[in-house]
């Protein structure tokens, strides 16, 4: 039997990014604590980026209203935990969980069910027809946001950390945020969830073929158009999800935060390439590399250094780094 020759190049791309820059930065704590910051920024960027790449892959969707169920999900955790100051203002890590577990539920299934409609109402009749769904899709994060404005008021509002959550823990010299370090693990907790759905279950084998072959996978008598409602709701949910980690890292939201987020999203499912989670997931750290090393060493060149960074992709792998969708 013919063995597969596993494609790693694409995996020395974040160590190899992260080396070549310590010497430029110097300091090996200042280099961690940047390190880390840009890996937490990277995990909560594929979270929102993850669903996004699997609707494209699989519906052949560009969804340009994704940023609606970002800023939707980090409203509703506003209001989640609104309600429950006695758990976040405990200086106890497990009490604080207790708030912010539910407020990501709930923003993930009121984000899941604005998603039903979304595909139902909006992008369901402009399938096949791209520049369409380019604009219906951007019409319907405006109207988004402004019910978003008339819900919850057009000003930002302040989503403080728990306060177990703040503050640092020190690794040598180097000062780590505790937020960041768990933004880490819910990021590879996601991440582990959807290689286990995608590799490890039917329901995956159909996603990952739909995304190869979407013909094939119809005329085997499955109902895709199903699966494509399921994807495109578990999409939304995830940037839902995103959208509070979102909040928390910026310690507040805004109506318009979604949109502000897009640019980044789009980057890491061009790098990634499209219909791949796992190409996301490294795009995702790229670019939240990218971000914080060039906001430290070159603050003018981080306006532009994501997408040099996609062009010098691009140039290397055309289709991204893990190319699925034939498209």
């Amino acid at each position: 039997m013919k063995s597969i020759d596993f494609d790693w190049k694409p995996l020395a791309l974040v160590p190899l990014l992260a080396v070549l820059v310590l010497p430029f930065i110097g300091s090996p704590s200042t280099w961690l604590t940047l390190t880390v910051a840009g890996l937490a920024m990277g995990m909560i960027i594929f979270i929102i980026a993850s669903g996004l790449t699997l609707v494209f892959g699989l519906m052949d969707v560009l969804n340009f209203g994704h940023g609606v169920f970002i800023a939707l999900g980090a409203f509703v955790a506003t209001t989640v935990m609104g309600f429950m100051g006695d758990w976040t203002g405990s200086d106890v890590l497990w009490r604080n969980w207790v708030a912010v577990l539910p407020a990501m539920l709930v923003a993930m299934l009121v984000a899941g069910a604005l998603g039903l409609a979304f595909e139902r109402f909006i992008v369901r009749p402009v399938y096949g027809q791209h520049l369409k769904q380019i604009l219906i899709t951007m019409g319907g994060m405006i109207i988004g946001e402004e019910l978003i404005k008339v819900i919850w008021g057009p000003a930002q509002i302040p989503l403080p950390l728990p306060e177990g959550m703040r503050g640092s823990v020190l690794l040598g010299d180097a000062a780590i945020e505790k937020y960041r370090l768990m933004a880490v693990v819910v990021g590879l907790l996601v991440f582990a969830a959807l290689a286990w759905v995608l590799s490890r279950t039917k329901i995956g084998l159909l996603i990952r073929a739909g995304v190869q072959d979407r013909e094939m996978v119809e005329s085997l008598g499955y109902r895709i158009k199903r699966i494509f409602i399921g994807v495109f709701v578990v999409g939304s949910a995830l940037a839902g999800l995103g959208g509070v980690m979102w909040g928390l890292y910026q310690q507040s939201v805004t109506p318009q935060m979604g949109a502000q987020v897009n640019v980044l999203i789009f980057i890491v499912i061009i790098i990634g390439g499209l219909g791949s989670t796992g190409g996301a997931l490294i795009g995702a750290l790229l670019v939240g590399l990218m971000a914080n090393y060039t906001g430290f060493l070159l603050p003018k060149v981080a306006l532009f250094s994501n997408i040099a960074l996609m062009v010098a992709i691009l140039l290397w792998r055309p289709q991204g780094v893990y190319p699925v969708a034939n498209r």
